[in-house]
């Protein structure tokens, strides 16, 4: 026996060697698009266009994000509001571009367990969209919408007969049929350039196996080209933002362990704009990243804030050398009505998420300087002797109005927070500036900029009011400001953080591993032990020598008492590490795939070796299987045999039949009184372990209806062990230990 678990160890050992996350060449991978692999623009790979911008104001363009939009079939109110709300509002803002950054369509069913491509849902997209182009006024070159997870479920290959995004999408009709896109807006004095990509997998998982963006070494350095193309004009600055559907917390590192992140700080990128996760997790969606990490954020495990670093840096701290951008999450169309509008004005950018969840906005207010503290970078103040910071650019407050009715007055007011109360410390009307060929409205008023020069970041609060010819007044929220650069807090909440500051990809192996480090440690080297030492433990035991050691010796006992158990428990887990868990239909046609904990297993031709996708989406499965039905599964086990150990020395200090006369006085002491007695007698510990029993196998039935649904599955034939093994488990337990 003791050789049977050493040898256990060893393969333990071997599995985890084989399969570390740290090894260089990971044993998944994301298989390359179908579209082209050069980034040149007549590949195909690489769309570039140029816009120039007209008239006023002078160095200041602004452009719209939307995102998950998630047009359903059965939820018409989307598409419904987006028509109505959405066409208007971008003709009042009039941006220079239109980005939508993916899940254009839902691709669920109405129970949300099934999820693949739905043409209906395409086809409504594709007229909401003509009908907003029209109503905006814009030409449909101006709008970018990029392809996210639920846009691609089910789909084989990219172009193929089920791969809907290619043919009703902007992208898609406008000929953008790449990874890669850019586009340049030239102010006159600078250069904007915006880069957007799509990271899904040209093999569309089916949810909800589908989470995570998969960057390719290909992709990689086709946005290190597009971010690079500006490079040697440096007569003009150039700011450089990038766009995409996920979230760089769910977003997998490449074949060679690059990443996104990498390729953004080695390119100088300011701006870093997203969806994906919707505003459920929160409205603090936003993260600073740069290259001096503090130390525990080194390994890039995760980061606990939103501001990164700490904000009281010390005196001698350096920003020389240091990379840094913003990650901003947009929220979503689908339930919270939201859109962004981002401003660069003279090279600063600034932004203001609109909430259109109670209908049309009829004045919109973004403030473009002083920047609001929490989203500051560093560089931005950073002094640079070949492009010096103009002082000029800080004499005025500057503020871009958008509204559909004239407005009669704009007022701009500043608080200070340091008595403990708002005290308004600047009340001053701001003045329209440029003309009749604006793009927009600019207000602007002088201010005396040296007189906040204060260290705190979070002192003065800046607010906009406009009024319009109605007699409509409309407030902007109060936003921290600094003219010094200090960047303010941004604490997560625990789901924020949860979301956002966790790098999934690089964290599932431990968590997985950790899992299986500690429940075989329960099982096998207590087991171990036990065989050599021919001591018997036992209630009566623990309690002539109450400790942890004599309580966690007395419960293994007892679990190794119930042989059978501990076999099936022990031989489950090695399965699900050596074994596929699920047989399902994880395409939208095509042969069933197999899924491991390393991913979806194919084989593509019989000359092939096994390819494994979906890594890490699988551990949405993976995880929550291990962690909530076996673990609370295996503690339920071994309090059961707890029970009965204390079950049986109660009666046999009850009926007299014990040897230990000394057993008997400690369970006098334990059961004299009445509610114990009763609690024992009646076996009530053993009634709640039965009701938990019931939780865990409901919670375990819920999983395997919806991975049913999800990939067209029979319990009993697709996955019997996976589905089976723990009910069974447990019904066994409940049986074995009833009998005394």
């Amino acid at each position: 026996m003791a050789r049977g678990i050493t040898a256990i160890w060893c393969v333990m050992l071997t599995i985890f060697v084989f399969n570390s996350p740290f090894r260089r060449a990971p044993f998944t991978l994301a298989l390359p698009r179908t579209d082209g692999g050069a980034s040149l623009n007549e590949d195909g790979n690489v769309r570039r266009a140029m816009i120039e911008l007209e008239g006023g104001p002078e160095d200041v363009a602004w452009v719209v994000q939307l995102s998950d939009l998630h047009f359903s079939v059965h939820h018409p109110d989307r598409a419904l509001d987006f028509k109505a709300i959405v066409g208007p509002a971008l003709a009042m803002v009039n941006p220079s571009l239109v980005f939508i950054t993916g899940d254009l369509t839902d691709g669920k069913s109405k129970d949300l367990l099934t999820m693949k491509q739905d043409e209906a849902e395409w086809v409504e997209y594709q007229k909401v969209m003509e009908d907003v182009i029209k109503r905006s006024g814009l030409k449909g070159s101006t709008f970018y919408d990029l392809r996210g997870n639920h846009d691609n479920f089910g789909v084989p290959d990219t172009g193929g007969s089920f791969d809907f995004y290619s043919k009703y999408s902007i992208n898609g009709q406008m000929g953008r049929n790449g990874s890669v896109n850019s586009v340049t807006v030239q102010t006159g004095t600078r250069n904007l350039l915006f880069v957007e990509f799509d990271s899904t997998t040209s093999l569309g998982l089916r949810g909800p196996t589908n989470l995570f963006g998969h960057p390719t070494d290909q992709l990689l350095s086709d946005i290190s080209s597009e971010l690079s193309q500006l490079d040697p004009l440096l007569a003009k600055p150039i700011v450089k933002i990038s766009l995409g559907h996920f979230p760089l917390s769910f977003s997998a590192a490449a074949y060679s362990r690059r990443t996104l992140k990498d390729v953004f700080l080695t390119h100088s990128l300011s701006a870093y704009l997203c969806g994906h996760l919707h505003t459920r997790f929160g409205k603090n969606l936003k993260r600073h990243h740069q290259s001096n990490h503090h130390p525990l954020y080194s390994q890039q495990y995760f980061q606990l804030n939103g501001h990164g670093l700490p904000v009281e840096r010390p005196k001698d701290f350096s920003l020389t050398g240091t990379k840094e951008f913003w990650e901003w999450e947009m929220g979503d169309w689908r339930k919270s009505r939201a859109m962004r509008i981002l401003a660069i004005d003279r090279g600063w950018i600034s932004f203001v998420d609109i909430d259109f969840r109670l209908g049309a906005k009829k004045t919109i207010i973004l403030p473009t300087f002083p920047l609001d503290s929490r989203f500051i970078l560093d560089k931005s103040f950073q002094k640079n002797e070949s492009q010096p910071v103009d002082p000029t650019f800080y004499s005025n407050i500057r503020v871009l109005v958008f509204s559909s009715t004239p407005i009669v007055s704009v007022v701009a007011r500043i608080y200070d927070s340091r008595p403990g109360k708002l005290i308004v410390v600047i009340e001053a009307p701001m003045k329209k500036n440029g003309n009749g060929l604006s793009r927009g409205d600019l207000y602007t008023c002088p201010w005396n900029f040296k007189a906040f020069e204060d260290p705190s970041p979070e002192r003065f609060l800046l607010q906009i009011e406009t009024v319009d010819i109605s007699g409509r007044s409309t407030l902007t929220e109060l936003r921290p400001f600094s003219i010094v650069g200090q960047r303010a807090r941004l604490p997560w909440n625990w789901k924020e953080f949860f979301v956002m500051g966790c790098q999934w990809d690089v964290l599932y192996y431990p968590i997985f591993w950790s899992f299986y480090l500690f429940t075989l440690s329960i099982l096998l080297i207590p087991k171990a032990i036990f065989l050599f030492s021919r001591k018997q433990y036992s209630y009566r035991t623990f309690i002539s020598n109450k400790g942890l050691s004599s309580y966690i010796t007395w419960i293994l006992m007892e679990l190794y008492s119930v042989p059978w158990v501990w076999y099936c428990m022990v031989g489950y887990l090695f399965y699900l590490i050596l074994c596929p868990w699920l047989c399902g239909q994880v395409l939208m046609e095509g042969e069933r795939g197999y899924m491991t904990f390393r991913g979806w297993a194919f084989r593509f031709n019989t000359s092939e070796k096994l390819k494994f996708v979906g890594f890490p989406d699988i551990m949405v499965v993976v995880l929550p299987h291990l962690y909530f039905v076996i673990l609370p599964a295996l503690f339920v086990i071994i309090a059961c045999a707890a029970e009965r150990g204390i079950y049986r020395d109660y009666l046999r200090a009850l009926s007299g039949k014990k040897d230990d006369s000394e057993n008997k006085i400690s369970f006098s002491s334990t059961c004299g009184r009445n509610y114990t007695s009763i609690l024992l007698r009646m076996r009530w510990i053993r009634k709640a372990l039965v009701l938990i029993c019931l939780a865990i196998c409901w919670k375990h039935f819920m999983n395997c209806r919806a991975l049913c649904k999800a990939y067209e599955m029979n319990p009993f034939i697709h996955f019997p062990v996976y589905s089976l093994a723990v009910p069974l488990l447990l019904v066994y337990t409940i049986h074995k230990t009833s009998r005394i």
